[in-house]
């Protein structure tokens, strides 16, 4: 067993998380293998649930289970009536699946651990106020944020507003894609954070969906980029262009001691460029998109160092992060009746690193 949780030896309950194609080269590459270890958290004895998953991955949880004689039991999601006409506080479909999981595990581990007055009301029809209040005031910084750039002056440029989702995974990616779409459209989008109005009478900034996008070299982007366009392109959001970068953070894989500086003169792109090729064939093959009517982005008229990529391209590498939030910033800073979203997504470190060059 490679998960990390299956040195959890005396649990009081356990509860399974959708599973999908995530760390692969450590969990195995169906999701058979993957459900095999993540089947390890099951302990003799120890309540156990999860949520509706693949046929494949259920299988193998239901026979880990009842090998240890355990009832695994299947939670649905979250009823949205139980909020009392609030919301979650976290955005996403998903995480009415996830609110459904969390809520069954609380109410276990107040019944096992003796505080029975709040497990006593899991059949009352309503949650208890500490459940909703925690359920409507989560926060998670980087998944489904949005983050207005604090550098630029949406007054007198235009408007540049990143959108955060560490999503890594191909069912992950596709999940991202229907926020961001839905954010970018209005939906279920804070107020302040909507594209603001160019001038008194009420014309709207031009807007444009940038992409900014690496990942882990482990993993391949053909499972990760296309859904992210399609799904998109479902909801009639389609990237004008593509920004791939490396990452500013430094991390290690488990088990190395060696330290690299997280400034080389010379980065080495050459997985940046393996990304770009990975999307220009996506919009190549992608023949029934229909191409949304937007004026070019201007490029950056004096300085093109650091950039692989031109005005009329779709998709531009950067060497740098700094460099590519630059980019950025002069676009609406020379183009007032231009509004930039961009989502920012293929990686946590890379979100990390966005917002901290975002926020003052």
């Amino acid at each position: 067993m490679y998960d990390a949780m299956f040195q959890v030896q005396k649990p009081v309950v356990c509860g399974i998380t959708s599973l999908g194609y995530d760390h692969m080269e450590i969990l195995g590459y169906t999701l058979g293998e993957i459900a095999g270890e993540k089947a390890g958290i099951i302990k003799r004895g120890i309540p156990a649930f999860t949520v509706q998953q693949p046929d494949e991955a259920m299988c193998v949880l239901e026979d880990e289970a009842s090998s240890l004689n355990v009832d695994l039991q299947v939670v649905q999601p979250l009823d949205v009536n139980l909020l009392n006409g609030l919301k979650l506080g976290l955005e996403g479909e998903h995480q009415y699946v996830n609110a459904g999981l969390a809520i069954a595990l609380s109410f276990t581990w107040l019944r096992r651990t003796g505080h029975l007055e709040l497990a006593n009301q899991e059949h009352a029809g309503s949650l208890p106020e500490q459940f909703i209040k925690g359920l409507t005031a989560a926060t998670f910084q980087g998944r489904a944020q949005i983050v207005p750039d604090q550098y630029v002056d949406s007054e007198n440029d235009g408007d540049l507003v990143f959108y955060l989702d560490g999503a890594h995974s191909p069912e992950s990616m596709e999940i991202c894609a229907k926020w961001f779409s839905g954010a970018v459209k209005g939906e279920n989008q804070p107020d302040k954070v909507k594209p603001q109005v160019f001038d008194p009478s009420s014309a709207e900034r031009v807007q444009l969906e940038i992409l900014l996008f690496n990942c882990m070299s482990v993993r391949d982007p053909e499972l990760l980029l296309p859904p992210l366009m399609k799904t998109c392109a479902s909801q009639d959001v389609h990237f004008k262009k593509a920004l791939f970068v490396p990452n500013v953070s430094v991390y290690h894989k488990v088990g190395t001691h060696n330290l690299t500086s997280s400034t080389v003169s010379e980065p080495n792109l050459s997985w940046q460029l393996t990304l770009q090729r990975a999307w220009d064939n996506s919009m190549q093959n992608d023949k029934g998109r229909e191409a949304k009517q937007v004026d070019h982005v201007p490029e950056e008229k004096n300085d093109d160092s650091g950039k692989s990529g031109g005005s009329e391209s779709s998709s531009v590498v950067f060497s740098s992060l700094p460099l590519a939030i630059k980019w950025l910033r002069d676009t609406v800073r020379q183009n007032q009746s231009v509004s930039l979203q961009v989502l920012v997504t293929g990686s946590l470190h890379l979100v990390g690193d966005v917002l901290k060059l975002t926020r003052k």
